[in-house]
């Protein structure tokens, strides 16, 4: 833990805290036990006494009812304080993570190429200008009814909207996964299990009035949806995939992409969450990754894979792999898919546990995004644009369009 807290950049002085702590916890909950045994056998003594030691036993009995409340007192509140410090604490990082910071990645492939705008005689446009020609973003009202980083798709852009919604849910039924409509208010406890009140809090929306939180990812009320339950071994694994708005401050944001929809406050999205053996995480891993290059190689998009280093993990996974998709008017590539593995952390804080020939014990927690929607429009707007403004529909989604190409600008 110490070494895995090194490579996040974090505090490694936590762990000795939490150790001090839990030392407390144990040594003052053994106390509680032996004064409370005292107690239980002195409660049979005076039963049976009288006269002087009667009373002397009644003395004593008051000072150890005393003693009792005060140990009682002292074990719960070293069991909080050791609570407190344990979420503090970040997953343990995978022994294969590079270790950094934001920019020392691992590029572990690259698919497709980027197209040569040049070559084919136009300069291309970005997807703010695109939006505007085919009529389906409209930025300027989105900042005018709710403020900075607000957006609505119109026309060609809703309809784009749903039928990546579709498809995605389409693909991921087809894989095994049973799509869920989720809750986007959740309780505390559900996103503090899910690592959420950690070093993104900033970013959560908080409802003070209800006690509510808004997701910034399906994630949390899938990873929830089963919580304080046992599951048979035997049901696993369980993956299912949500669809929900998202919420996200973007607190740290402050003039980073602020023309167009790649960075936005609320957002539509596909996720996909899975419960598991421990033993079988690492698997399920590199299946979530597969789905999520499926997917983007059915949208005809030039993506490449990446490793995040530990220190850009964020505290609830082991080990993450991100799916950039490449931007034409940017130059570079951007985050469309993520996945996560995060071992045994988020189950353990919510209290779901598999049931096997063993017994009962933790099990493991995986999520991955397969359909980010605004920057999914981004990607293949700007990627499949034609020098008349027009954009070419990637096959995969033409069922959900009415069979409809291309997309045409709209008459001004």
């Amino acid at each position: 833990m110490r070494a895995s807290q090194r490579a996040r950049g974090e505090d490694v002085a936590l762990v000795d805290a939490l150790l001090s702590a839990d030392e407390r916890r144990r040594s003052s909950s053994t106390g509680f036990d032996e004064l409370r045994a005292e107690q239980k056998s002195l409660g049979k003594l005076v039963g049976k006494a009288q006269g002087e030691e009667r009373a002397e036993l009644l003395k004593r009995a008051e000072q150890l009812k005393a003693a009792v409340k005060a140990a009682d007192a002292e074990q719960h509140e070293a069991a909080e304080e050791a609570q407190r410090l344990l979420l503090q604490l970040g997953n343990i990082v995978h022994p294969d993570v590079p270790v950094g910071g934001e920019e020392d990645f691992v590029v572990k492939e690259v698919v497709g190429s980027p197209r040569d705008f040049a070559g084919e005689g136009f300069e291309p446009r970005d997807h703010i200008d695109l939006g505007e020609l085919l009529g389906a973003i409209d930025v300027d009202r989105g900042a005018k009814v709710s403020g900075s980083r607000f957006y609505y798709l119109t026309g060609v852009g809703a309809l784009l909207e749903l039928a990546l919604v579709n498809a995605a849910v389409a693909q991921a039924t087809a894989a095994g996964f049973t799509p869920m409509l989720t809750p986007t208010l959740v309780k505390p406890e559900a996103m503090a299990g899910t690592g959420y009140l950690g070093q993104v809090e900033d970013d959560v929306y908080y409802l003070e009035k209800d006690g509510l939180y808004l997701v910034g990812t399906s994630e949390v009320p899938l990873a929830a949806y089963h919580m304080d339950e046992i599951i048979e071994a035997s049901k696993l694994p369980l993956r299912y995939a949500g669809f929900s708005p998202c919420y996200r401050r973007e607190a740290g944001s402050y003039g980073k992409d602020t023309r167009g929809i790649i960075r936005v406050h609320q957002f539509d999205k596909v996720e996909m969450f899975v419960f598991t053996r421990p033993e079988d995480a690492e698997a399920e891993h590199a299946r979530l990754l597969e789905w999520e290059k499926q997917w983007l190689t059915s949208l005809e998009l030039p993506y490449r894979v990446i490793e995040l280093a530990s220190g850009d993990l964020g505290s609830s996974a082991a080990r993450k792999f991100d799916c950039e998709a490449w931007i034409p008017t940017q130059g570079k590539y951007r985050e469309l898919t993520s996945t996560s593995n995060t071992t045994e952390f988020q189950a353990r804080r919510l209290s779901v546990r598999l049931r096997d020939e063993n017994g009962t014990r933790p099990l493991a927690t995986l999520n991955g995004t397969l359909c980010a929607i605004p920057r999914t429009i981004v990607a293949i707007l700007e990627n499949h644009q034609q020098a008349d403004g027009s954009v070419r529909v990637p096959e995969v989604l033409r069922p959900y369009l009415g069979g409809r190409e291309v997309l045409e600008p709209v008459a001004k």
